[in-house]
């Protein structure tokens, strides 16, 4: 069956204890000494975009960036930050995350087209000239982020010297993912739906204040003490954490092991980055992990990851001022999709769902589920933009739409009696009562993959670019037509 012949169900369905909370299976290094003009060459062969004069101007906008720019997702996460984030990389001298762990998934491919998965490695370590900074509001599972990096290593990348990793950075150890599976089994039927990578209890730990964090490791003496405060207090709290003293002792026998490990990596980011900005006049790229609509704030609380993805979150993971921080580009796919439990208004929960999974193959990086998929939906994107002030907009996956002989968005909500909510409620009752207003726009049916032009896009595929971009009112500078590096166009 192709997506062209689907009868596609729009009705929200998102009651509470309804189809949303089901479970689906599942230090500075050298830099390059090539001159300006052989670097822009590379880089321009690396972008392959087929003009000259469309290479100098997609160069020329990515240049004009702010010295402190990022890139943050716009929906419920996957919306393809990685890909950005190494393709801008490439002009940046700095690439940062600032919050979440390994719960983060990003894919990207090398100038070959090797696929790697990252969880907690920032994306710019395939550009061998940038330092990658995971910054204090970060949590770090060591086991983890060492076996991304001897992956990276095994492949031909460098990473020795290229990371640092902030000293204020709390620890994740595997009895947080152990306490993960726990707190989700005891929620029932409301379970939150998280990849169980331990992140929540890790920053539960973090807020009443006995975590344990990086710079610990540099007092062995310690650690010991502050192991088994954490581990009674799991015991404590749930009978199913079996806590003996051999378990500490192992613990602290490898955290010994990995102490020494990552000694050359540990840093005072805080002062990294700032002196970075202030005095040597770097480039930062802040890449953001989960998306805004999984913010803890701002996202459909309780369902939601537990750092601050939006904006805010840059200078609280990083220890850099707000006036620091300048051009934000926001990540949001051409459709919407979600991983886990939570309100998804425009969800299909029919065919169509399924085939927009299939055809955008949307499967979770970090845990392989399926995600959950549906219509793009602008409430959510305008909100999203309104908190983070987006200088622009990086459209993924248009080409995923190719087949369909109409395509819809969700431009508004209504309560049961017309009345239009103006912006996305923090209320779920409320969410859970609405409908959506939906826009029909024509299909343009033909594949767009080879696509690098915007004026080559067919008409239809330019009326929805644009009709999102009238609608949302911040410009779509970046689309996403394939997976690889080159399958990107500038407009």
């Amino acid at each position: 069956m192709s997506l062209s012949s689907l009868s596609f169900d729009t009705k929200p369905r998102f009651a509470l204890g309804g189809p949303f909370n089901r479970r689906y299976p599942q230090l500075n290094h050298p830099r390059s000494s090539l001159s300006y003009s052989a670097k822009r060459q590379a880089i321009s062969a690396s972008l392959s975009v087929a003009a000259d004069s469309t290479a100098t101007e997609s160069i020329s906008r990515i240049e004009s960036l702010s010295q402190v720019s990022g890139v943050l997702g716009c929906q419920w996460g996957d919306e393809g930050k990685g890909k950005l984030v190494d393709i801008l990389a490439q002009h940046f001298d700095i690439v940062a995350r600032c919050q979440g762990g390994a719960n983060a998934g990003h894919t990207i491919y090398n100038s070959e087209g090797k696929k790697f998965a990252l969880h907690l490695v920032p994306s710019g370590i395939l550009n061998e000239d940038t330092t990658c900074v995971i910054g204090n509001g970060v949590v770090v599972h060591l086991p983890g982020l060492f076996k991304e990096i001897d992956g990276l290593e095994s492949n031909g990348v460098s990473c020795k010297g290229r990371i640092l990793v902030s000293d204020r950075a709390h620890l994740l150890f595997d009895f947080h993912q152990e306490v993960d599976g726990l707190r989700e089994s005891e929620l029932a039927k409301s379970f939150i739906g998280t990849t169980k990578r331990g992140i929540g209890p890790c920053y539960s730990s973090k807020v009443i204040r006995n975590g344990i964090r990086v710079g610990d490791l540099r007092h062995m003496d310690t650690l010991p003490q502050k192991l088994d405060l954490l581990l009674a207090d799991a015991a404590a709290r749930f009978p199913g954490f079996k806590y003996t003293p051999e378990m500490l002792r192992e613990e602290v026998e490898a955290y010994k092991r990995y102490a020494e490990r990552l000694e050359p990596y540990i840093t005072d980011t805080v002062h990294f980055m700032n002196d970075a900005i202030s005095n040597k006049k770097k480039k930062v790229l802040v890449e953001g992990g989960q998306a805004t609509m999984l913010d803890i704030d701002f996202g459909t609380y309780p369902f939601v990851t537990s750092s601050s993805p939006s904006a805010g979150g840059i200078c609280t993971g990083l220890g850099i001022a707000p006036r620091a921080v300048g051009d934000l580009i926001g990540v949001v796919k051409a459709y919407t999709t979600r991983v886990g439990s939570g309100p998804f208004p425009t969800e299909n929960l029919g065919t169509g769902g399924d085939l927009l999974r299939l055809a955008g193959q949307e499967f979770g990086t970090t845990t392989g589920r399926p995600r959950r998929c549906g219509w793009l939906d602008l409430v959510a994107l305008k909100f999203s933009c309104q908190i983070n002030g987006f200088a622009s907009l990086n459209l993924t996956k248009l080409d995923v739409l190719s087949d369909l002989n109409e395509i819809q968005l969700g431009v508004a909500y209504k309560k049961s009696d017309g009345t239009r909510v103006d912006s996305f409620p923090g209320d779920l009752r409320l969410l859970e009562e609405l409908e959506v207003e939906y826009e029909t726009l024509p299909g343009w049916n033909t594949d767009i993959s080879s696509v690098r032009n915007y004026a080559d896009l067919p008409k239809a595929a330019q009326q929805y670019v644009e009709r999102i971009e009238e609608l949302v009112g911040v410009p779509i500078h970046y689309i996403g037509i394939g997976p690889g590096r080159d399958a990107l166009i500038y407009k």
